[in-house]
């Protein structure tokens, strides 16, 4: 074996058995959070294994230069960790063009996974502002890649932390030293640090670098000591036994007591510390007693040497379930387990392990293989471009095979003016996203010689093909300002942040310099309680609440006051303000509801229907308000949709199988096509008022 290269490293079964504890507690969690609450900390185990096991993989390296030892040991992560990774990134990505549509609740997807090819992923999560806890991170069959990326983020700094212990004593305290600084550092900024930054202190390797830490330090002291590494294992004494209980009952606790807004800090602490006591008591140690006889049982090491192809393969196979037929029902979490360990076996005796044996990787030069697998990653990345690219073929969803009907973001033509272009002017408004649309190209009469302000939450951007072809149609500006999640008006005003509030006065300033006589400054807002989100369904007895409550009535009646005083500054303009009086709201999202494969989901049980009369009461106190201030406050209107969404006794979300919403409240593409010519004529036909 040539310099620079690590001899096999002595097999030590229990490790593997504290990969199976890890890697299943994180199953469970991941299959329904109830069954085990604090089984994500599994991935806190894996850390501390990691540090542990890797540090032991270079112990052999015979003395050499930097270099060889650097490209060595790449050479084997690689050989370890990327063709599963791969081929599982691969595949997933496939699936997920083949049965995800693009959507907010996915808009981040593809991403993470191109990102996960390089090792990248967790930065793309830490970017989102979602935490691992968010409902939206489990629709994304790339999330659990985040620590992975971790992991390999620390195997690029302990090559260059660890080479010291291979140079002799007097070095090995230095390594020792850099470690436990390192981890003391680490540990201490994710105290400091986490209120306020508790995604990133969770994604990325600052706040977890301590961890990794702990296992390298621990096998440092006890291979400095000689504790656990002789030829011949060590037999078990009553001492050791009882170490390992207490570092068991340690790690169930932290399986137990673990919240989500504890960690990484402090609540990282006990997995770690139970996991570091099981390696401690356990290293070198016979299968003499009940704990250490089931850790190196022959099932039980099958599933730790499983344990990696398991990790990759179960998310993706769970949010696939999501996405398709569910994952709540007895019989689609057995499935969905078995088709988990299928998979799993398949990449684990297909995939790693041939990888690993192959005599011919194993001849060749350390070098020769890093470059290998460096392009391994390459092709990859041009395989998953190329996925990308075929969705629009690829997908068997009805969303992406017509999505001019189900996605509102419009043309840039109308049939009306089929020469005529449109342009779009994106500029900042003190932090806000400001868009004018104008008519381009042509040579077309305007029709409408006045401008048309719209400011609103995602609302307001769902009315977007219908404001595009305003602006080509009548040759008008359109402003449109861009304050997703943030509503304007919208008398909830629980729903109106700080910042949402920044952004509603930026808008109103602007428009209120603006205004001109004829001009209208439309408001469309979710005005209503959301009955279901794209990704879960809500408590109908909330929903009511939120409308109907002493609470609700007195912050409505506030708002309205409000809401008054910021109209009465426009009244002198000449110009109106229309409001968007409550649409049809739904108790299940028709995008994830269109296609044979979704259709029995449980999040489609409530139906694509919603009774008139139910929903005529929700809006009620709503159009109340309106009503108030059109009489209080003159150039006040309201256009309302509502009856052509709503023509009978019953709302429905489809007309004959085209979609007027794309989730349980906003618009879809035909949606607004169905709307535009009245809102065209409702909009033209307000007469010229005189400013004061």
């Amino acid at each position: 074996m040539q310099a620079g290269t690590a001899q096999r490293s002595s097999y030590f079964p229990y490790i593997d058995g504290l990969r199976a504890i890890a890697v299943l507690a994180v199953v469970v969690y991941h299959l329904d959070g109830r069954y085990l609450p604090g089984g994500f900390a599994g991935v806190d185990m894996f850390f501390v294994i990691s540090g542990f096991v890797v540090a032991m993989s270079l112990e052999n390296v015979r003395r050499a230069g930097l270099h060889r030892m650097l490209v060595g040991f790449y050479a084997r992560r690689m050989k370890r960790i990327l063709p599963a990774l791969l081929v599982c990134l691969l595949c997933t990505h496939i699936a997920a063009t083949l049965f995800i549509p693009a959507a907010w609740l996915s808009d981040t997807n593809q991403r993470t996974g191109l990102f996960a090819l390089f090792g990248l992923s967790n930065f793309v999560l830490a970017g989102t502002g979602n935490d691992y806890f968010s409902p939206k991170v489990d629709f994304n069959p790339y999330t659990h890649t985040w620590s992975l990326g971790v992991e390999e983020q620390f195997y690029l700094l302990f090559p260059l932390l660890f080479s010291g212990w291979l140079l002799g004593r007097g070095y090995r305290l230095l390594s020792l030293g850099l470690f436990v600084a390192g981890g003391i550092a680490s540990l201490i900024y994710a105290w400091l640090a986490m209120p306020g930054n508790e995604v990133a202190m969770f994604y990325l390797l600052p706040g977890r670098f301590w961890e990794l830490a702990c296992g390298v330090v621990l096998y440092q002291l006890m291979r400095s000591r000689g504790v656990g590494f002789a030829a011949q294992p060590r037999r078990q004494t009553l001492f050791s036994q009882l170490g390992l209980l207490v570092s068991l009952a340690v790690l169930v606790a932290g399986f137990v007591v673990s919240e989500p807004a504890r960690f990484p800090y402090p609540g990282a602490l006990l997995p770690a510390l139970g996991t570091l006591g099981m390696l401690f008591f356990a290293q070198g140690r016979s299968a003499d007693g009940m704990l250490m006889h089931t850790l190196t049982n022959g099932l039980v090491t099958y599933l730790g040497r499983l344990s990696y192809s398991l990790y990759l393969w179960h998310w993706p196979v769970f949010v696939l379930f999501r996405w398709t037929v569910g994952l709540e029902s007895p019989v689609t979490q057995l499935t969905a387990l078995v088709l988990v360990f299928l998979l799993s076996s398949a990449s684990y005796h297909l995939v790693e392990t041939p990888v690993r044996r192959a005599i011919l990787l194993q001849r060749l030069p350390n070098g020769y293989s890093v470059g290998l697998g460096l392009a391994a990653v390459a092709a990859s990345w041009l395989g998953y471009q190329q996925v990308t690219l075929a969705q629009p073929q690829l997908s068997q969803s009805t969303v992406a095979r017509h999505s001019e009907d189900w996605y509102p973001t419009g043309g840039e033509s109308s049939p009306e003016f089929p020469a005529c272009a449109l342009g779009a002017r994106v500029e900042d408004n003190q932090g806000g996203l400001l868009i004018v649309y104008r008519r381009e190209g042509c040579d077309a009469s305007t029709a409408w010689p006045h401008r048309l302000f719209v400011a609103g939450d995602s609302h307001a951007m769902a009315y977007m093909p219908m404001l595009k072809r305003f602006a080509i149609d009548t040759g008008a500006d359109v402003y449109v300002f861009n304050n997703g999640g943030c509503p304007f008006m919208s008398f909830q005003p629980w729903r109106e942040t700080e910042q949402c509030n920044a952004h509603s006065r930026a808008s109103l300033a602007y428009i209120e310099a603006q205004l001109q006589p004829g001009d209208v400054f439309f408001m469309p807002s979710l005005r209503l309680p959301r009955f279901a989100d794209q990704f879960a369904h809500f408590d109908q007895a909330r929903a009511m609440g939120e409308m109907f409550s002493e609470g609700a009535v007195s912050g409505r009646q506030a708002s309205a006051q409000r809401a008054r005083e910021e109209l009465a500054r426009l009244e002198g303009k000449g110009a109106w303000v229309v409001f968007e009086a409550p649409k049809p709201v739904y108790e299940a999202p028709p995008f994830r509801c269109a296609d044979w494969f979704n259709r029995m989901n449980p999040t489609c049980a409530y139906g694509d229907s919603m009774d008139r009369t139910r929903l005529e009461h929700l809006r009620a106190p709503v159009l109340a308000v309106m009503d108030d201030l059109a009489a209080g406050v003159e150039g006040v209107a309201i256009w309302d949709p509502f009856p052509l969404l709503c023509p009978g006794f019953q709302c429905f979300a489809f007309e004959q199988e085209r979609p007027l919403y794309f989730d349980a409240d906003h618009l879809s593409g035909y949606g607004n096509l169905k709307l535009y010519p009245d809102f065209k004529l409702y909009v033209m036909q307000l007469p010229v008022r005189q400013g004061s």
